[in-house]
């Protein structure tokens, strides 16, 4: 089985998936924009071969990169990278290659905040109601059915670059004093954000489903800079587990991960934000891992290879954290005390990636807790201010 994988190095943890792949049987086929020699050793090893190109957005260099792969080892199975930066250009090359997949149809639609829209609407999953946003006026007529606040944000993108909240005609006004190509309004809904994040295989079945809770949401995160915290659910809400089913369903997603962002209500009840159709970010994948004793990056491996997965069991076994700082706040704990009082609960510190910083702090602390009081004051502890 030939796999070509785009961009195996980042973000950093990806290589497991190429590693997980290798012990399959796979021959995986890299391609990427860092130098070979600047690869981690066990992402060499697990490489067949590797295609390097200064630039991913070199579309012309992908296509010469796969038909050279092609040539030397047959035809191509998968085409990947687990990551939406690359959506659409893996979508092309698997077109372009005759690879089963998304294509660009597919992601023209899936992608699009908008085409997300359409899809929950007709499959009856709540979701804001949203509208493309061509100029202030239709903007501000949408705020007169819908109500403000209102978020304006790229109809294609990830994250909340970009975006931002209006809440008054004025505020309307100033943001269409720049251009807004490619824009909608959406109405804001206050809730807390929690995700429906998993694998489902080749037929539709939902191999696991897990669910993080976001302390705050990614736009106040960037915007405000605040000390973002995401934790993990040792349960899953059965409401969310049914509405999320019924979402990947009306995606009609096949053989890849799913990161669905849902908020949470005050009474109870979920509303859909918007669906990623990839891994969910950051090092979400090592904190399931964390909370289950389990590898996903291999589960992943073994559903592509086309193992029947139906039996597969697992159970949440803690509560694991990202808890973010950043270098901008004075905190009362410095490093060496927070090491000290986490104890064997501390699984990570890392420094962010610079793509990350912004949503997500410039270090983090990952940390595990049997009880959700204890990643509570694990919490209040490391994002103590001064």
């Amino acid at each position: 089985m030939n796999v070509v994988f785009i961009s195996p190095q980042f973000p950093p943890q990806f290589f497991h998936f190429v590693s997980a792949l290798r012990e399959r049987g796979v021959n995986v086929l890299g391609i990427g924009d860092a130098p070979y020699d600047s690869l981690r050793h066990e992402l060499r090893e697990a490489l067949a071969e590797y295609f390097f190109t200064p630039n991913l957005n070199d579309v012309g260099a992908l296509v010469r990169a796969v038909g050279y792969f092609t040539w030397r080892h047959g035809r191509i199975d998968r085409i990947d990278s687990l990551n939406e930066t690359w959506l659409e250009l893996e979508a092309q090359l698997r077109e372009d290659f005759h690879v089963p997949g998304l294509q660009p149809a597919d992601i023209a639609q899936l992608r699009s905040k908008l085409g997300m829209h359409d899809v929950f609407k007709k499959a009856g999953v709540a979701h804001p109601d949203a509208i493309p946003a061509r100029d202030a006026a239709g903007v501000k007529a949408f705020a007169r059915k819908v109500g403000y606040p209102l978020v304006l944000k790229p109809d294609v993108g990830v994250g909340a670059a970009r975006t931002f909240k209006v809440s008054t005609d004025a505020e309307v006004d100033e943001a269409f004093s720049t251009p807004l190509p490619g824009y909608i309004a959406q109405a804001f809904v206050r809730g807390t954000i929690v995700t429906y994040d998993g694998l489902v295989d080749a037929s539709g079945h939902i191999v696991f489903a897990f669910s993080h809770e976001y302390s705050d949401g990614i736009m106040e995160s960037v915007l405000e800079q605040r000390d973002l915290t995401i934790w993990s659910h040792k349960e899953l809400a059965p409401a969310l587990d049914s509405l999320g089913r019924k979402a990947v369903a009306a995606l009609g997603l096949r053989e890849r991960w799913f990161h669905l962002e849902f908020f949470r209500m005050a009474d109870g009840s979920y509303v859909a934000l918007e669906a990623n159709l990839r891994p969910p970010g950051a090092f979400l994948t090592d904190m399931m891992n964390y909370a289950c004793d389990m590898d996903v990056y291999r589960l992943w491996a073994r559903m592509l290879t086309g193992e029947d997965l139906r039996g597969f069991r697992y159970t949440s076994k803690y509560h694991v954290c990202h808890i973010a700082r950043r270098t901008g706040h004075a905190y009362r704990h410095g490093h060496a005390e927070v090491v000290a009082r986490l104890g064997d609960a501390l699984l990570q510190h890392r420094e962010m990636p610079s793509v990350f910083t912004s949503a997500l702090g410039d270090e983090m602390y990952l940390t595990r807790h049997p009880e959700l009081d204890s990643m509570r004051e694990a919490v209040r502890f490391i994002q103590a201010r001064r």
